[in-house]
């Protein structure tokens, strides 16, 4: 008898199910990657709209009225070029936040499919609008700031829609690994969106959102054509609704939780405290680490974006690494107030580079944009994906699947609010100098590690050793006494 070929065997020992799940998590990996890849753009072309023109060539037919702006483009020629920076950030930003807390309502009682692919069309749209701003010759702030901010509330369509689908196809026992690997997504997003971005910068900083615009447009028709909610959407051979047909869903005859309700699930305001200033550290990476690169090491801007994206390398690794210790140890709380201990010295510079250089003395930058990225972005990633999927499915809610959507909302449009604050204070901080920066990021993860450490003692208060019970009881204020030591000390340092 002869037997089946080895691919057939391999192909044939998976369930429908498993292939189902397969094809989701590849297809909603794609489509956030798509989200972030259009959102990279805007921090790489900075260091292109406003340069030191006084190093460039200008041409011969050129009549130049001020050498040092001539090459910068208005309104980014001005001296205050960071605060503007800093204002575009923001109109994206807050206007994500905002729509954020609405989008999971939305999401819960729309059409996923639906819901996804119009906001991936819209966000490829307003994309490709901003950097048509670059051929139409438009240099208004008042236009690129109301393109930004319709750009950020369609992309609030995103983080919702595919944690909830993904919640839908995946239990509890491995979410934090499998979540940890999807969510690297974030990550990918940003390198490719940086790559593309760095190869028009330079020439045309208009195609450096016009491709990745086009990109999530055309990933927001494949999302269309191809998305299936979940198991109650699944398809038999036959094309018929298998599960319509045998059973009736239990979620169709539940109601949507309310915003207060998503409030009141144990966890939910800890945790999006903590992401708030998880999310400030990571999204003023994402939005002025190049830029930074460019003036401290004078790095030409698409030279920057390359060595920026391994920031977002790391991030890969720390997603994975905060995922899988979560699902071995069983603390997502645990898991993520250990990372942001640790990243909150490292989150120094010159420390990380002085510590570096000891091990790696040719090339100590790569080392700290790695560790930074890992240990940043773990516990932001961990929060985002686990354990939102976790809070939406809490036991408390008796059953009811319809509150992913809201509890992810809440989550990570608190999150949001950091995202916004973080590049906003970072555009006003920097022109006081790059040190004071990263005092506020230190601030920030000492801020998420007291938030942490409430949870913890308040959920494992006979597992909480004397160490952490102490500091709870003093309202953290031993970790806010060694904050400012070590901040001293720091000083004390650079004033040598």
């Amino acid at each position: 008898m002869r037997s089946l070929a080895p691919g057939i065997k391999l192909i044939t020992s998976f369930s429908r199910d498993s292939w189902y799940r397969f094809f989701i998590l590849i297809l909603t990996f794609v489509f956030y990657t798509t989200y972030h890849l259009s959102r990279k753009p805007i921090s790489i072309i900075k260091s292109q709209l406003h340069r030191n023109c006084s190093n460039v060539i200008h041409p011969a037919d050129l009549n130049i009225t001020d050498n040092d702006t001539w090459c910068d483009w208005a309104p980014f020629d001005q001296n205050n070029y960071q605060n503007l920076f800093g204002v575009l950030d923001n109109c994206f930003l807050v206007a994500y936040a905002i729509g954020m807390f609405f989008s999971g309502m939305f999401g819960e009682r729309l059409p996923l499919r639906y819901y996804l692919s119009s906001g991936m069309i819209l966000s490829g749209l307003f994309t490709v609008l901003f950097g048509l701003g670059f051929y139409w010759q438009i240099h208004s702030l008042w236009y690129y700031c109301l393109v930004q901010a319709l750009n950020g509330l369609v992309q609030t369509t995103g983080w919702p829609a595919v944690v909830a689908c993904v919640g839908n196809w995946f239990g509890k026992g491995k979410r934090g690994f499998i979540m940890g690997i999807w969510n690297s997504h974030t990550s990918v997003g940003n390198i490719l969106g940086s790559l593309i971005a760095g190869v028009y910068v330079s020439s045309a900083w208009g195609l450096s959102f016009i491709v990745p615009g086009i990109i999530i447009a055309s990933a927001g028709v494949i999302c269309f054509l191809f998305l299936v909610e979940s198991k109650s959407h699944t398809l038999d051979i036959y094309g018929e609704f298998a599960c319509l047909c045998t059973q009736a869903p239990v979620e169709d005859h539940t109601e949507a939780i309310s915003f207060c309700g998503a409030l009141r699930i144990p966890g939910v305001v800890e945790f999006s405290l903590c992401l708030l200033f998880a999310k400030l550290v990571s999204y003023t990476f994402l939005y002025w680490l190049p830029l930074y690169i460019a003036n401290v090491a004078h790095f030409d801007p698409k030279k920057a974006g390359d060595l920026s994206t391994l920031f977002d390398v790391g991030g890969i690794v720390g997603g994975i690494l905060a995922g899988l210790i979560s699902d071995y140890s069983g603390g997502r709380a645990t898991t993520c107030c250990a990372m942001l201990i640790i990243a909150a010295p490292m989150v120094s510079r010159t420390l990380l580079l002085s510590f570096f250089v000891f091990f790696l003395l040719q090339n100590p930058n790569i080392c700290m944009l790695l560790w930074c990225g890992a240990l940043v972005n773990g516990p932001y990633a961990l929060i985002t994906t686990a354990v939102s999927a976790d809070l939406g499915t809490h036991e408390c809610l008796r059953g009811n699947s319809r509150a992913l959507s809201t509890v992810t909302a809440i989550i990570d449009g608190t999150g949001s609010i950091g995202a916004a604050v973080g590049p906003l204070l970072a555009g006003l901080i920097s022109p006081t100098g790059w040190n004071n920066v990263f005092y506020m990021l230190i601030s920030a993860d000492v801020l998420a590690c007291l938030v942490r450490l409430q949870l913890i003692s308040s959920k494992h208060p006979k597992r909480t050793s004397w160490f952490y019970s102490l500091r709870v009881r003093m309202n953290g204020s031993t970790l806010q006494v060694a904050g400012v030591l070590a901040l001293g000390y720091r000083y004390y340092q650079l004033s040598k």
